[in-house]
C-alpha cells in the first residue's frame, strides 16, 4: 500500500472503527483475496474479540495487503451495503489524488540566468576553467523543458541528485538508497527468502504457583497476542506455549533446537515472564517458570548454538525477553518534556521483578563486561536495562512489547532490525513516571530485514 493510502486509512481510523460492520465483511474479503482464512481468524481473535477490536485490527492489517488493498476494501464495503464508509474513503482518496495533480508544474518557460543584457539567440555554451571566471563573463544556464531551449544551447553536465535522507526517529537519518542496496546484497544483509522464514516460539507465563510468591502477570496475554500476530505477518510459523515450569521451558526450547532448520532462514524466541538478575558468564538475567524456578537467559540462548542446533549455523537467531532485569526502579533525570501524554501512565503499571538470586557460582560477576559471548548470528533484545524493573500495564500489556509491535508494524517493511530496536528504545524511554530503557546484545554479522 502506498503512503498516501496509509495516511488516508489512519485519518479515517476513528470513524472506521466506530462504524465498520465486520461480521458481514469476512466473505467479501476472502472472495477478493484480500486476506487468507488464517488471517481472518487472527483478526477475529484480536483483543477481546469485540467488534471494535476486530475492526481496529482489520484496518491495521489492511496496510500490509498490497498496493490495491484500499480500492479492493472499498469494493467490499460497497458489496456489503456500507456505502457511507465506502463513500468516505473513495471521496478522500480522489481528493488526495487531485491535490497531487494540482501541484505538478505545467507550461514551464525557459529562464535564462546570466549577465544582464544577453539575449538567448546570442547565447552559447562556454567551457571555461572555473578558476578563470571573472565577473561579467559568467556562462549562462537555461532552466526549463528541453524542447523550449534556445536552438544553439546544449545542456551543461550537472552532478547527480543526492538521495534524500529520511528521519529514522532516533535523532538521526538513514539513506533510503543505502537501505535498499543493503537488502539486496548478501554480504550486507541476511537472506530471508524461505516460506515460512522460520519458527517463532512464544512462551507466555501468566499464572504462577502459590509457593513461588510470584503474582499473576495480568496483561501478558495481550502481549502474547500482539507477538503472535506480528510474527505471523512477518512470515514466521508461530507456536505459543503457556504457563510452563522451568523444566518444561527448557524442554520446549530443546525440542525447537533439535528440529531441522535447513530449509529455513531464521529462528525467533519470545519469552514473557517474571525475571531476575542471575550470575552469568555471557548473557545477563533469568526468567521464571511457573513453579518459581529460574532459567538463565544464557542457557536459553546457548541451546541454539552451533553444537545444540547445527542446522541454524550462520542464520540469525533472535531472542526477545519481556521480563525484569532486577528490582531497581529508574526515576530518570530531568529533561525538557517532549511528550506530555507520557508524563503519567494511563493506569498503575506492574513490574516483572523478583529479588536477585545468587547461584552456587559465587565467583561469577553479574553483568560482567569482560566475558561477552563470541557466538555469531545472535541478537538478544531485553525489555529493560540489567538490574532494573520492566513495566507492564494490566490493561494494555507491557511497554516494551506494545512499542515493539507498533514499531514493527510501521517500519519493518523498510528498516533493518537494529534500526527498529533503536526506535523501540527511544519510544519506551519517554514513557511513565518511572523510566525504562530496552537494550540488546547484538552479535549479528549482517543487517536483518524482515520479510513483509
Amino acid at each position: 500500500m502506498d503512503e498516501a493510502d496509509r495516511r488516508l486509512l489512519r485519518r479515517c481510523r476513528v470513524q472506521l472503527v466506530g462504524e465498520l460492520q465486520v461480521a458481514s465483511l469476512w466473505d467479501a474479503l476472502l472472495n477478493r483475496e484480500l486476506f487468507t482464512p488464517d488471517m481472518i481468524e487472527d483478526i477475529k481473535r484480536a483483543g477481546s474479540g469485540s467488534r471494535r477490536d476486530q475492526a481496529r485490527q482489520l484496518i491495521i492489517d489492511l496496510e500490509t495487503r498490497g498496493s490495491q488493498a484500499l480500492p479492493l476494501f472499498i469494493s467490499c464495503l460497497e458489496d456489503t451495503g456500507q456505502d457511507t464508509l465506502a463513500s468516505l474513503l473513495k471521496t478522500n482518496r480522489q481528493a488526495a489524488k487531485q491535490d497531487v495533480e494540482a501541484i505538478r508544474p505545467l507550461d514551464l518557460k525557459p529562464v535564462v540566468l546570466g549577465p544582464e543584457g544577453l539575449k538567448p539567440e546570442k547565447l552559447r555554451v562556454v567551457k571555461q576553467d572555473p578558476s578563470k571566471l571573472s565577473q561579467g563573463k559568467l556562462a549562462p544556464v537555461v532552466l526549463g523543458p528541453e524542447e523550449l531551449w534556445p536552438a544553439k544551447l546544449r545542456p551543461e553536465v550537472l552532478r547527480p541528485e543526492v538521495p534524500r535522507p529520511v528521519d529514522i526517529g532516533s535523532g538521526g537519518f538513514t539513506d533510503v538508497c543505502t537501505q535498499d542496496r543493503a537488502k539486496g546484497n548478501v554480504d550486507l544483509a541476511y537472506v530471508l527468502n524461505a516460506d515460512p522464514c522460520g519458527y517463532c516460539l512464544i512462551i507466555n507465563n501468566v499464572n504462577f504457583c502459590h509457593e513461588s510468591g510470584l503474582r499473576t502477570r495480568t496483561g501478558s496475554s495481550i502481549d502474547c497476542e500482539r507477538m503472535q500476530r506480528r510474527f505471523h505477518l512477518l512470515q514466521f510459523a508461530v507456536e505459543v506455549k503457556c504457563d510452563l515450569t522451568a523444566k518444561q521451558m527448557v524442554q520446549a526450547l530443546m525440542e525447537l533446537a533439535r528440529r531441522d532448520h535447513d530449509a529455513l532462514d531464521c529462528c525467533v524466541v519470545v519469552i514473557l515472564s517474571h525475571g531476575c538478575q542471575a550470575s552469568h558468564l555471557q548473557f545477563p538475567g533469568a526468567v521464571y517458570g511457573t513453579d518459581g524456578c529460574p532459567v538463565s537467559v544464557e542457557r536459553i540462548v546457548n541451546t541454539f548454538n552451533g553444537t545444540g542446533c547445527p542446522s541454524l549455523g550462520g542464520k540469525p537467531k533472535l531472542f526477545f525477553i519481556q521480563a525484569c532485569g532486577g528490582e531497581q526502579k529508574d526515576h530518570g533525570f530531568e529533561v525538557a518534556s517532549t511528550s506530555p501524554e507520557d508524563k503519567t501512565p494511563s493506569s498503575d503499571p506492574e513490574t516483572d521483578a523478583t529479588p536477585f538470586q545468587e547461584g552456587p557460582r559465587s565467583i561469577d560477576q553479574p553483568d560482567a563486561v569482560s566475558s561477552l559471548p563470541t557466538s555469531s548470528d545472535i541478537l538478544v533484545s531485553y525489555s529493560t536495562f540489567p538490574g532494573f524493573v520492566s513495566w507492564r500495564d494490566p490493561k494494555s500489556g507491557s511497554w516494551y512489547i506494545e512499542t515493539l509491535d507498533s514499531v514493527f508494524e510501521q517500519w519493518a517493511h523498510c528498516e533493518d532490525l537494529q534500526t527498529l530496536l533503536l526506535r523501540v528504545a527511544n519510544a519506551v524511554s519517554v514513557k511513565g513516571t518511572y523510566k525504562q530503557i530496552p537494550g540488546c546484545f547484538n552479535f549479528l554479522r549482517k543487517k536483518l530485514f524482515f520479510k513483509t
